[in-house]
């Protein structure tokens, strides 16, 4: 996308299907889409996905190679009398296995539900119940860990599929890598409908139980347009998207996005470690590479000298997902790595990015960009009586989207009312809260039930998160609102310092000034406490309420079960 006006104008959601193989009211699978049809249009030989084992393993797959082996997971299940509408859940992590599960259960008409292999026992079991699960995959450790004591309560869950390679499967399991090499890889890729169900992904919040997110076939659409148009893929690139599989961006952006434009996918199994990822960065010969704030965070406090000690000149775009990305990290990727990172945003119910800073557009540190060509966002005032429309630049408000893109999510599965209730006058509701420049940049404020209301201001936390990260001893900084007699709530700021920094009153008052003079004495924090570390998701998201949980002295609740969107 080489203009952005232009391309608003002239890009739609008929365009963007065109991209793909489907047609108008035709037929449309996401395996087809990120597989067949590249061997079909003579590019089985390109090279699909490079695996790089924990161990020093090194695995590559053609698109051929995933066309085959996709075939043979969809012809195994369909010999043991699944087909249609069966719902597969994986807890594998980053092996080759998980991505010809779910390229062949797609192909199958199957729906594919990743789960975070970390979970504990009680999470993996309300979601295997209340997502209906037919099939499970899962490592031989794990399932006598997390499901074997539970699978009597599972009466949906009829095939456990064990990896890695087992000569004595546990008694009501089958050995996958066995089960495939009896299976012949002769299958016909369903031609599901645009709305057929096809992916399931949970989220929830710190209460409640676990929703899940519906996605159909069409969403493939949105997958493939916005890897073009907001990460930069071309079929020429080497991609690397650092998130897990069992998050939605390890799904949408990890595998379907990456396949449906032919790039190579990098594939490491490992945990983080600062080393190995700027040497895989290095040797890989990465184009394009999508990781999360956190890890970006764990980079800048390695410092940069270490980055300097690899050759990245392969590197041509930088992407950043998961939470809002703090300003000072930008500054510093631009130093760094001649380029910057740039944001973007959505959720597991968009299905894929609906606001992103372009390639072809200038960064603002901060802002998370623009809508997606084909997205209408806006910035509403949500009262009893209905929503209006902010124009007044720089004014927070509910950040919506008009209804209508390919990847919005069709529900939570068996929660209609909860789903309802996303929407309001013709427009989908994010939750989250959010300005519009003059320029029509969008800037995140919050979570709508994480502003600080404090003395008649509404503050973000975000906002006063990237002021102190800006300060040369802080890492990290999770902010919170606390009851105050007098201004209802006063902010309360959580720090974590780098290396060769030490907690000190005298500390604290230079980043009390630091912020005052940045923000102003209503926006910045009153108290500042230094912490060792943060609270986080599974997926290493900092988690406010668990320390605002933990300041007012509430009950925490089983935080095993806490999880992220993106």
């Amino acid at each position: 996308m080489h203009d952005y006006d232009t391309a608003s104008r002239t890009l739609s959601w008929e365009t963007y299907r065109a991209w793909l193989d489907a047609e108008p009211g035709g037929w449309i699978n996401i395996g087809h889409e990120a597989v067949d049809r590249h061997v079909l249009e003579g590019a089985g030989s390109k090279e699909a996905l490079r695996w790089l084992g924990k161990n020093g393993e090194r695995r590559s797959f053609t698109y051929a190679d995933l066309e085959r082996e996709s075939d043979r997971f969809a012809r195994m299940l369909a010999d043991r009398g699944f087909g249609q509408g069966s719902r597969v859940f994986s807890l594998l992590g980053r092996v080759p296995e998980l991505y010809f599960a779910i390229l062949g259960t797609l192909k199958l008409g199957g729906v594919f539900c990743p789960l975070y292999s970390a979970f504990g026992p009680e999470p993996i079991r309300s979601r295997v119940e209340i997502g209906h699960a037919n099939v499970v995959l899962v490592s031989a450790r794990d399932y006598r860990k997390k499901i074997a004591g539970v699978r009597e309560e599972l009466p949906d869950l009829k095939l456990v599929l064990l990896t890695p390679h087992s000569e004595t499967p546990p008694p009501g399991t089958v050995d996958l890598g066995q089960a495939l090499e009896r299976t012949t890889a002769r299958f016909e890729c369903l031609q599901t409908s645009p709305d057929d169900m096809a992916l399931l992904h949970f989220t929830s919040g710190t209460t409640g139980k676990p929703k899940g997110v519906v996605h159909v076939h069409e969403a493939v659409v949105a997958h493939n347009a916005t890897g073009r148009i907001a990460l930069d893929l071309r079929d020429r690139d080497i991609f690397w998207c650092t998130a897990d599989p069992g998050w939605v961006t390890g799904t949408s952006y990890g595998i379907i996005a990456p396949l449906c434009a032919g790039a190579t996918l990098i594939v490491d199994e490992a945990e983080f470690d600062a080393r190995r990822w700027y040497s895989i960065l290095e040797s890989e010969k990465v184009t394009i590479w999508y990781t999360a704030p956190t890890a970006i965070r764990l980079l800048m406090k390695a410092g940069a000298y270490l980055a300097r000690e690899y050759d990245l000149s392969h590197l041509h775009f930088l992407a950043s997902v998961g939470e809002p990305l703090n300003p000072e990290a930008v500054v510093w990727s631009n130093e760094v790595f001649g380029r910057p990172f740039h944001d973007n945003w959505w959720q597991s119910e968009t299905g894929g990015i609906m606001i992103a800073n372009y390639a072809s557009m200038d960064v603002k540190p901060g802002s998370m960009g623009k809508p997606l060509p084909g997205v209408e966002a806006a910035i509403l005032e949500v009262t009893d009586a209905g929503v209006r429309p902010i124009d007044t630049p720089m004014t927070p408000g509910h950040l919506a989207l008009r209804p209508g893109w390919a990847s919005m999510f069709r529900g939570y599965l068996d929660q209609q009312e909860r789903y309802e209730k996303c929407f309001r006058d013709g427009w989908y509701l994010s939750g989250d809260l959010a300005m519009r420049d003059a320029d029509g940049y969008f800037w995140f404020v919050g979570r709508a039930d994480d502003v600080i209301k404090s003395a008649g201001h509404l503050i973000g936390p975000f906002e006063v998160e990237s002021a102190l990260v800006e300060y040369p001893a802080v890492a990290e900084a999770a902010v919170i609102g606390v009851p105050d007699e007098r201004a209802g709530e006063i902010v309360k700021a959580f720090v974590t310092l780098h290396h060769g920094f030490e907690p000190s009153e005298q500390l604290r008052k230079e980043l009390m000034a630091h912020a005052r003079k940045r923000l102003g004495a209503a926006i910045a924090p009153r108290q500042i406490q230094f912490c060792e570390d943060l609270p986080r998701t599974r997926s290493g998201k900092i988690m406010r309420r668990l320390l605002k949980a933990r300041e007012l002295g509430l009950p925490e609740g089983d935080i095993s079960t806490l999880e992220t969107t993106a």
